[in-house]
């Protein structure tokens, strides 16, 4: 039996005694009651051993207990005993402290004075050395070993280190310099030859010399005079040859870079600080090129036309950046141990000829971006033709503008972005002064200034076919200027973005603060990645860049005003589309209420103008041009609602931005607001009733008969305004209620009508009023 399970934290009864029934149930079942009864027997005396076991621990430990005291009172009193010796000890170190201190005071300062005396007398033996040393120098020169040459002269040096008090001390250092120089002169050639050859243990050699005499700078001027020249030399034969420009610097940036690696691999065995002395090499290389690259890149430019230059600029500025990518990849590895300060020279070495043609990109970009669009062909013989290059306009001027953020990003990192706004605006500019241009040619293509030849009533709605595809062109427009504004405010932060510190305020001196703080962490950052041209160029164009991030950061990409002006721009073209086909539907009514005051005033009295003076109203028909409008009027739903019920979101958006004339009198219901093609119904009718009214109002005089077909013709005009679901104007109503009134009524019906209004219908009718 296991009684080990007794000692488990988590033993539980029921469990044991199950397990233990379990096993008697599978091999004798039926004697459940003999096993619980052996089991029992055998717990009972495994209580009766453990009881034993602890009587016999117990046992032990009373009587080991006697003895464990006596071992605790013996450590007690060996501890009390040492405490006593160990402040003893300390008395004892008190008391030779005090009787001592008086001797090593003496003895220190006995110390002192030998030293002082030993520095004197190494200082005249260095002071007497002068004398020997300036006597055999010329012996050592006739040898011409430089390393003993030197070795004497670092002697006197040290000698003349002594001699500082002394009245000829500038005398002796002159001299000094003197040598100096004769030995640099003796070992010129070599130190040639031997830069020429790469050889490793002769510049090791001149190293330990010029560092010896402290001419170090002066061994260092020959390394780069030697190796610069060989660069220069290469970049003049390479700049005569038959490449371009751009092949030309590529071909000498890969004989930089190669330059580069090899003379890291030689410098490292040679000199202290390797990574300094090449980067110091490029600089001066950089700046020694005949011709220099400003003076290439001002050529190139010149011979290159007007259209082409930004794209040569981007080729040339591509090449250099290539350069500069695989020189910083170079570098990062080892980037602590470079010079930070030499590293962000050769980037401004490499990079600052771009300058004036970075801080010029706006007005690079705005003539590169006008000869564009100068291409793009708004204007054709035939109205269908300009139509459809309208149309195809917005693709084209929407890529033009696309290619310039890009030109942008990529030759100014986004930081021209001042530039390329201005030069946006330029861009929208002459293309809706084109647009707008156009949209004139095309009305008086359609005829919409000219007078009719002829009073009969021709309905055509090709013209206004034609303007309902330009407002979705228009629509187009206004779509695609606002993705791209939102794109741009996007480009512009993810780009230029990172230049706008945390910190920055407009309009404060934290933005100017800001700019130094730039400055100072440039030098702990990576000069490849701080070179900020504009900073360095137009201190003005960076805030105001700042500004303009510091406005997108804060106002949301979504919520910009970067092309406010072209976008208000494009809505008044757009304001010109809607007038344009309002006026190509209106055209033909116009035309036939100009004829209202003439034919009126055409009519005189003849043969059975007093018969019909009695006649009632019902016996008159409304004259034909009343009803050429009524029908038209009646005709216009018909082509209205296709055009707004296609689904055309650019054409929806169009039609909702442009405002109509004659819009509705101040207190009616104004339903057709909600549904274009009511909105543009309710338009045209108001201004049917107004030109109406206004042709009315012209007729010199009326007679009875003509008084009574005008308020016919009224009449018939106001059941087609029920028709079409409109209510007649108010001053058509009181016109109508006038030309009905009998003369001896019209004074009391005029009193509740405007006085103007009254008077003038009053002398049409010849009534005294």
């Amino acid at each position: 039996m296991d009684f080990s399970k007794f000692l488990d934290d988590d033993f539980d009864v029921k469990d044991w005694v199950n397990g233990a029934f379990n096993v008697v149930q599978k091999d004798a079942p039926g004697k459940a009651d003999t096993h619980a009864a052996t089991l029992v027997m055998k717990l009972q005396l495994f209580i009766q051993e453990v009881n034993n076991a602890i009587e016999e621990s117990s046992n032990q430990a009373l009587q080991n207990m006697p003895r464990v005291l006596r071992d605790v009172e013996a450590v007690k009193q060996e501890a009390s005993f040492l405490k006593e010796q160990m402040v003893l000890v300390k008395e004892d170190i008190r008391k030779f402290e005090q009787d001592t201190v008086q001797s090593m005071q003496v003895l220190v300062e006995i110390d002192q004075v030998k030293g002082r005396m030993q520095l004197a007398a190494e200082a005249l033996q260095e002071a007497d050395k002068w004398s020997t040393l300036s006597a055999d120098i010329e012996e050592t020169f006739k040898t011409q070993d430089l390393a003993v040459i030197s070795s004497k002269l670092t002697s006197m040096q040290n000698s003349l280190a002594m001699l500082v008090d002394t009245p000829d001390y500038s005398e002796k250092c002159v001299h000094l310099e003197a040598l100096k120089n004769r030995l640099e002169a003796l070992a010129s050639p070599q130190i040639v030859a031997t830069f020429n050859s790469m050889s490793i243990d002769q510049a090791k050699l001149f190293v330990k010399v010029f560092t010896e005499i402290d001419r170090m700078p002066q061994l260092l001027a020959y390394y780069y005079k030697c190796h610069k020249g060989q660069l220069v030399s290469m970049w003049q034969d390479i700049s005569q040859s038959e490449l371009t420009l751009k092949q030309q610097l590529s071909e000498f940036y890969d004989t930089l870079l190669s330059t580069w690696h090899a003379q890291l691999q030689w410098t490292s065995q040679v000199f202290k600080n390797p990574y300094e002395v090449v980067t110091v090499l490029l600089i001066q290389t950089l700046g020694a090129m005949v011709p220099s690259i400003p003076v290439c890149l001002s050529t190139a430019m010149d011979r290159t036309a007007q259209e082409q230059r930004l794209d040569i600029l981007l080729e040339l500025n591509h090449t250099t950046s290539a350069f500069g990518h695989g020189l910083e990849a170079a570098m990062l590895p080892h980037l602590g141990e470079h010079n930070l300060l030499k590293v962000n020279e050769l980037v401004c070495a490499l990079y600052d000829p771009y300058k004036p043609y970075q801080l010029q990109y706006g007005d690079l970009e705005e003539a590169h971006l006008l000869i564009q669009i100068s291409a793009v062909p708004l204007e054709h013989g035939e109205v269908m033709d300009c139509v459809e290059e309208l149309s195809h306009s917005v693709g084209k001027l929407f890529g033009l503008a696309s290619a310039a953020v890009d030109r942008c990003v990529k030759l100014t990192d986004g930081l021209a972005m001042c530039g390329l706004l201005k030069a946006l605006k330029a861009l929208f500019t002459k293309y809706v002064s084109d647009f707008s241009t156009t949209l004139q040619s095309i009305r008086k293509k359609c005829k919409l200034e000219d007078t009719p030849s002829s009073s009969a009533f021709q309905e055509d709605w090709t013209a206004f076919q034609n303007s309902v595809r330009i407002i979705a062109t228009c629509g187009e427009l206004l779509r695609q200027c606002g993705a791209f504004e939102q794109q741009l405010s996007n480009k512009i932060l993810g780009t230029a973005g990172k230049y706008l510190s945390e910190s920055y305020s407009p309009r404060s001196l934290a933005g100017i603060q800001e700019a130094s703080s730039t400055e100072r962490k440039s030098a702990a950052k990576n000069p490849w990645q701080e070179y900020n041209y504009l900073q360095r160029g137009s201190m003005a164009e960076y805030n105001s860049l700042m500004e303009v991030l510091y406005s997108l950061k804060e106002k949301g990409t979504g919520n910009s005003s970067l092309l406010a002006e072209p976008r208000a721009a494009l809505t008044r073209l757009n304001q010109q589309a809607n007038q344009l086909a309002f006026d190509s539907v209106f055209l033909q009514i116009k035309h036939q209420l100009c004829l209202v005051s003439k034919m009126e005033s055409q009519e005189s009295p003849g043969f059975g103008e007093t018969y019909t003076e009695d006649l009632p109203t019902f016996s008159l028909s409304p004259q034909e041009y009343i009803t050429n409008i009524g029908q038209f009027l009646m005709s216009l739903p018909l082509h209205l609602e296709p055009f707004v019920a296609q689904e055309d979101p650019a054409l929806e958006m169009a039609l909702h931005a442009g405002k109509l004339p004659f819009p509705p009198e101040q207190g009616d219901d104004l339903p057709e607001l909600d549904n274009t093609a009511d909105y543009w119904l309710g338009s045209i009718a108001r201004a049917t009733m107004q030109t109406y009214c206004d042709a009315m109002l012209l007729i010199p005089q009326l007679s009875t008969h003509s008084t009574k077909q005008l308020a016919t013709d009224i009449d018939y005009l106001s059941n087609v305004m029920d028709a079409l679901g409109l209510q007649p104007s108010r001053t058509l109503q009181q016109i109508v209620t006038l030309l009905r009134a009998k003369p001896e009524d019209y004074r009391q019906t005029a009193k509740l009508l405007p006085r103007r209004l009254a008077s003038t219908i009053a002398a049409l009718r010849c009534i005294d009023y």
